[in-house]
């Protein structure tokens, strides 16, 4: 249950990030780099799904992990330059958040199960 509702919620972050960063000019490195984390959590994701081995399935949790915080410090770069509006990172900011606990808890479910 916890894999779809994690396949689900990163997606809708996916899609979240590439229309927050189509608000704005600038910056297309710092866009870029926000852009690939943000849509690598679910892709990881995506991939663990079709792991061949628990061991292979916790590894790429902890790459959509990686990246989840990854884009985390983007959002925060974001903010603290002022490269946007604070409060059109709030949900953002919010959701990386959500992703990240769920991951970590699914992480430890899964080193558990091993």
């Amino acid at each position: 249950m916890t894999d779809n509702i994690l396949s689900e919620n990163s997606m809708d972050f996916a899609v979240d990030i590439l229309t927050f960063l189509n608000t704005f000019s600038g910056h297309s490195s710092l866009k870029s780099q926000l852009e690939r984390s943000g849509t690598s959590i679910g892709a990881n994701i995506r991939e663990a799904n079709y792991a061949q081995s628990k061991a292979d399935f916790v590894s790429k949790m902890q790459i959509a992990l990686k990246e989840c915080y990854e884009t985390e410090y983007w959002l925060e770069l974001f903010e603290r330059a002022g490269v946007c509006e604070k409060e059109a990172l709030k949900k953002l900011k919010h959701d990386c958040g959500s992703l990240r606990r769920l991951l970590i808890a699914s992480i430890n479910t899964a080193k558990k199960a091993q």
